[in-house]
């Protein structure tokens, strides 16, 4: 891995991390593709129009999301190991590459979510967002601003509204910190709302989240459920489709699959999964899996 040396100016460097990650494979996985409300194609990074939607799954749990004239970026992510556990495939959208951003958005202090040598490269116009507690990892890493938000917190940022939300899961850094909240994130711009769950088990939280709001994108975990650790802290597939129907959203897109291996389940055994679920409950037309790099539009 590169060297944890600080970005002058908060800009990339050129070429980092160590190669240009060209949009050079649009091919969509065997996929569950909404046809009529949402649609699929490669990174465009231009706004979006007025009224549209556009998410690009960079890897793992990053998502950039654009609206008509804002774009945040959750739990963004271009490492090519965590420890020993290697990168399994190129992120979909080179860091350089990226538009001018709104807002950073991190889940929680985990290194797979919260990954200091990305978050050094990224500069924003609003700064960063984390739960509370976990401000003084980031303070340093070049943020203009850097705001911390408790669980059902809301605040209004460059004309976009955000939430903070539960989850089930935990917050530590390391194994004796104890005192980082975490959870995940509702961002709306106008009528148009996009939710991003972090990482979580599934749990009731679902429901009251999709009573108090109407989201058009959910943003959802499918991996890392056969965890070696044995702990209930992971959706399987099957749970990540019941938290869909518990919120109530438009679409789903699954994450935290396919890109780190971070769970004792076969790589291609989290998206098999869902579609057989997916069609178990007639909901393959909501559920949209794109390959890293694809555009979503709805």
């Amino acid at each position: 891995m590169e060297r944890e040396g600080r970005n002058s100016g908060l800009r990339p460097k050129k070429g980092w991390p160590g190669r240009n990650y060209q949009f050079w494979r649009h091919r969509l996985l065997p996929s569950l593709l909404k046809k009529r409300e949402g649609e699929t194609r490669p990174a465009i990074l231009t706004s979006p129009d007025e009224g549209v939607i556009r998410a690009t799954w960079i890897g793992h749990a990053s998502f950039l999301v654009q609206f008509g004239s804002h774009a945040v970026i959750f739990d963004p992510n271009w490492a090519n190991f965590h420890g020993p556990v290697k990168r399994q495939t190129e992120p979909g959208l080179a860091i350089e590459n990226l538009p001018d951003l709104d807002l950073v958005l991190v889940s929680h202090a985990h290194f797979d979510h919260l990954h200091k040598k990305s978050l050094r490269a990224i500069e924003s116009k609003e700064g960063i967002i984390v739960p509370q507690g976990s401000g003084s990892l980031v303070k340093r890493l070049g943020f203009d601003q850097v705001r911390e938000m408790k669980v059902w917190e809301e605040r209004e940022i460059s004309g976009m509204r955000v939430v903070h939300t539960p989850s089930h899961h935990w917050g530590a850094r390391y194994g004796a910190d104890v005192k980082r909240d975490y959870g995940g994130f509702l961002v709306g711009s106008g009528a148009r709302k996009v939710f991003h769950c972090g990482d979580s088990a599934y749990f009731p939280g679902f429901k009251e989240i999709g009573e108090r709001e109407k989201i058009c994108l959910a943003m959802l975990p499918i991996g890392a459920y056969d965890a070696p650790s044995g702990r209930d802290v992971h959706m399987n597939p099957e749970e990540a489709i019941q938290a869909f129907e518990d919120l109530g959203a438009d679409l789903m897109v699954p994450m935290h699959y396919g890109t780190f291996p971070l769970g004792n389940e076969p790589p291609e055994e989290p998206v098999e999964r869902l579609r057989e679920e997916a069609a178990r409950r007639g909901l393959e037309d909501r559920i949209i899996v794109p390959e890293a790099g694809m555009a979503i539009e709805v």
